[in-house]
């Protein structure tokens, strides 16, 4: 098998046999993710190789590229698929609150300053009932396992850069992790995905010689998968009254009620307040 050379980052990492495949995967599954999610402002953070949003309808979509990690172009490089329309700190978004329908995180959280943060500032541009898609490396699969080991090796001195097999950049979020962190800002996870089940191998020929492990992969050891995908809505609960609202309300009068006694065919009506 073939070993992975030296990663620098994840851009440069996505153009190695292995990049490409979990591209292409991440791509078919945001497709199908985003196309019947309405609404008029969408937005992309990070990934410009990955077009998160081209099957959404909404009229409005924008790609962010993180300031933190932004770099000089390759010459050599293919042209990202994405025209990137803002470069901000993504725990600073230059957007109003409760401005956008739809953000899509692609790796974000990984490379994100502050993770927590930034979510954060997800949860504060989405409209109430708005859609946050992450897909994330699954710290939990054979790629995690792989990828941990390169960095034991790296402590004990018995392997440079290339003893990793993921990016070095960033710090992987489990998926359980993530639901928890999803819940305490009021989010309700509606959709959950893993893929990319394939072994850690890095040529274009070892990769095809595993594609059985798909299907099998997607039925019998789904959470094994190499990366996961989240969809979740932001919910914003009901008001209560509380205070001298409520108690005000509760000693509003009630309307006189209306008593009517029968007496020699003739209805007397008398108004009587309730006791």
């Amino acid at each position: 098998m073939t070993e992975i050379p030296a990663i620098i980052g994840l851009a440069e990492w996505l153009r190695t046999p292995v990049g490409r495949y979990l591209l292409t995967w991440e791509q078919q599954y945001l497709d199908r993710a985003v196309v019947d999610l309405f609404g008029f402002h969408a937005l992309q953070l990070g990934l410009a190789e990955l077009d998160a949003l081209r099957a959404n309808r909404m009229p409005h979509r924008w790609v962010a590229i993180d300031a933190v990690h932004r770099v000089a172009p390759n010459p050599d490089a293919a042209p990202a698929p994405t025209a990137v329309a803002l470069h901000c700190d993504f725990d600073a978004l230059p957007f109003d609150g409760q401005s956008l329908d739809l953000v899509v995180l692609p790796h974000s959280l990984e490379l994100a300053r502050d993770p927590h943060l930034a979510l954060h500032e997800v949860e504060r541009v989405l409209r109430p009932e708005g859609r946050v898609v992450i897909v994330g490396f699954n710290p939990a699969s054979l790629w995690g396992l792989r990828q941990r080991l390169g960095h034991m090796r790296r402590r004990l001195g018995l392997g440079g850069q290339g003893a990793l097999f993921l990016p070095s950049a960033g710090e992987f979020i489990g998926y359980r992790r993530l639901r928890d962190w999803l819940r305490l800002l009021s989010f309700e996870v509606e959709a959950g995905r893993f893929g990319c089940y394939r072994p850690p191998v890095g040529s274009d020929k070892w990769l095809a010689r595993f594609e059985w492990t798909e299907r099998a992969g997607d039925r019998w050891w789904p959470v094994f998968g190499a990366v996961y995908s989240l969809t979740a809505v932001k919910r914003v609960r009901g008001m209560r009254l509380v205070g001298l609202v409520r108690d005000q309300r509760m000693k509003a009068k009630a309307a006189p009620a209306v008593v009517a006694h029968h007496h020699n065919g003739l209805n007397h009506h008398l108004d009587k307040e309730p006791s």
